[in-house]
């Protein structure tokens, strides 16, 4: 690590040689694969990088030039380089780095990335600002990934930027799908149109054309468009950027240091938008993840020397929200052929695997496209089938029109499922569901339930299908769920109706979702504290049952609601609206939830504790409403 050690910017890499910078790449990786093995983050992605952005860093007068990073999976030697090695080991921590790129953390960081798709977008924006105020000597590049690529945000950003004067250049990271089918046919076709005697001739002949009024700017772009239908036809091949008048180069290897500065250096200062295509390994330089990328995306603590992953013991241990979703789609196929399975790229994480190896013809795997995803599955639904749209809560804000568009205002059945609802931790802010519940609750037409435990997941899912004729949606927490036991005779439940889950005379409590069992760990202990406390499991967002509240309004005074989401809009403020509504002036009530601000990362249980939203948190809260 002699090298890394001084380099604290990416000034410190400029005055580098050549084999001086592979060696920075190797140090660059060790670094990763030594501090990820005993602090988990996203691992494959950012060793297949590490080249890249040492050239990028090298060639580049950052912060200056913008480099806006795509989801920030790919950024950690990004951060290493930027001052941020010696507070690497605080990657993911409450209080340490964050995971994905930040303005607030760096002003090396140009935008914020959790989510995919956007890097084009938003450094198109910043190369049009360049340019309008006159900055022109000031560089903008976005990274993206093949597959962040198959976004429509990304798309649109590519339709767009070709319209307006810039300089922005697109690097795409390939490493999975294969845009170009030739790759080896594209290589001379690189060094070719890269090179800067090839562009100052075109330049040249532009020139000459424009001073013998031969070519305006109108006619430009049909120029270029001959120009890139002749190169297709040259190389046999065609790809959709050139058909848009960004200008392509690739493939190239993107481990090759070397070609990489080369051609980057060549078509650094061309004007006009570009497009350079990369294709890399992910996890490069550590086999068990080269050889198991998807595996190895996010693997957990892990033994560095064996390749080993490590993880606590699943005997005896209730199984994952996600899994007992998982299987229970693929049971509840097994008798409904009508019942098909849609996600946006996350088939491991939400557990479609399952059903996708049982009936790989009835579940899909739409790519990173969750608003396709939701229209996709009201398209399916108005033809009579039943899909189940599995999206992680805070992904699902990316198709918010579509949902009340497509399907609610259709009222199709549609199961629309949220994986990670509430806290997720360490991934923060950009993933955390907490506005769920708020977003959706002002929507008609919608069934929206969270579920206490796993039997009442069981149910709802089993519910959704059978008792219900219209979009129906489930919204449940990423880990470990409540039973052992979690198989349970499915059945259907009364929508819209809670349930009383313990007397009291003090104060009544009313829950949403898995928050309810640190509530009742919470009422047992205030027990020692004099307090007798009633619990309702509300289950159902909406409808609300209206009966279960009337009840509550005129047996207790003092009520509390508590959910894993935000407390402005939520559950508590629909209790609200309800008393007040109903005439119930004299309540006191209390709300207890995610505040009014984006969370930080963090360990689930450090955030909780945050959020006073653990046991000990809802406690204190319980203890001061009495007095």
């Amino acid at each position: 690590m002699e090298l890394l050690k001084k380099i604290n910017s990416p000034e410190d890499l400029k005055d580098l040689t050549m084999n001086q910078l592979i060696t920075v790449c190797d140090e660059l990786r060790e670094f990763i694969i030594d501090h990820l093995s005993h602090n988990p983050g996203h691992f494959a992605s950012s060793l297949g990088t590490v080249e890249l952005t040492v050239a990028l860093h090298y060639l580049y007068n950052t912060p200056f030039d913008r480099l806006v990073w795509d989801v920030g999976h790919q950024a950690y030697s990004h951060k290493i380089l930027t001052g941020r090695r010696d507070k690497f080991h605080t990657n993911r921590k409450f209080g340490g780095l964050s995971g994905f790129t930040d303005p607030k953390e760096s002003e090396y960081d140009t935008f914020i990335a959790g989510h995919a798709s956007t890097s084009i977008s938003a450094a198109l924006g910043m190369a049009v600002a360049a340019n309008l105020q006159d900055q022109v000597k000031q560089h903008v590049v976005a990274i993206i990934g093949d597959g962040a690529m198959t976004g429509g945000l990304a798309f649109e950003g590519l339709n767009n930027a070709s319209s307006q004067p810039n300089n922005l250049l697109i690097i795409l990271n390939d490493n999975d799908m294969s845009i170009d089918a030739n790759v080896g046919g594209m290589k001379n076709l690189v060094k070719m149109t890269s090179s800067s005697t090839y562009n100052r001739m075109r330049y040249g002949i532009y020139k000459q054309f424009k001073r013998r009024n031969l070519i305006n700017d109108e006619k430009k772009n049909f120029i270029l468009r001959f120009n890139n239908s002749l190169k297709s036809i040259i190389t046999r091949q065609q790809n959709i950027f050139e058909g848009l008048n960004i200008r392509y180069f690739g493939v190239v290897d993107g481990h090759d240091l070397p070609s990489l500065v080369r051609v980057l250096s060549n078509i650094k200062d061309m004007t006009g938008p570009k497009l350079l295509h990369i294709r890399t390994t992910k996890g490069k330089g550590y086999k068990p993840a080269e050889d198991s990328a998807t595996v190895w995306h996010a693997p957990g603590l892990f033994n560095k020397e064996t390749g080993e992953r490590i993880s606590k013991s699943k005997n005896g241990q209730p199984p994952k929200y996600q899994d007992v979703f998982g299987h229970t789609l693929t049971e509840m196929a097994e008798t409904n052929e009508k019942i098909v399975g849609v996600t946006p790229a996350m088939p491991t994480g939400c557990s479609m695997v399952h059903m996708m190896e049982r009936f790989p013809n009835r579940a899909f795997d739409v790519g990173i496209a969750e608003a396709h995803a939701v229209t996709f599955s009201a398209g399916m639904a108005k033809e009579g089938l039943i899909p189940f749209c599995n999206i992680y809560s805070s992904f699902m804000q990316r198709a918010y029109d579509q949902v009340i568009h497509d399907v609610a205002l259709q009222s199709l059945k549609v199961i629309i499922c949220l994986d990670r609802s509430g806290l997720v931790g360490e991934d923060g802010a950009t993933h955390h569901g907490t506005f769920d519940m708020a977003y959706l609750r002002f929507i008609p037409n919608l069934v929206i339930s969270a579920p206490y435990n796993e039997h009442d997941l069981r149910n709802l899912m089993y519910t959704a299908v059978y008792g219900n004729s219209g979009p129906f949606v489930i919204r449940y927490p990423r880990g470990q769920g409540e039973l052992v036991k979690w198989r349970n005779k499915m059945e259907i439940l009364p929508i819209g109706k809670g349930r009383k889950l313990k007397d009291g005379k003090d104060i009544a409590l009313l829950s949403i979702g898995t928050i309810g069992n640190t509530a009742v760990s919470a009422i047992e202990k205030a027990k020692a504290h004099d307090m007798d406390i009633a619990h309702y499991d509300m289950l159902f967002l909406k409808p609300l049952d209206e009966e279960l509240l009337k009840e509550v309004a005129e047996n207790y005074s003092t009520i509390v609601t508590i959910e894993d989401g935000s407390i402005e809009g939520g559950m508590g403020s629909a209790v609200l609206e309800f008393f007040a509504d109903n005439g119930y002036n004299n309540l006191s009530v209390h709300r207890l939830g995610i505040e009014d601000e984006f969370v930080t990362h963090g360990s689930i249980n450090d955030l909780l504790h945050y959020c006073k939203l653990d046991e000990e948190g809802v406690l204190e809260s319980l203890l001061k409403i009495k007095k």
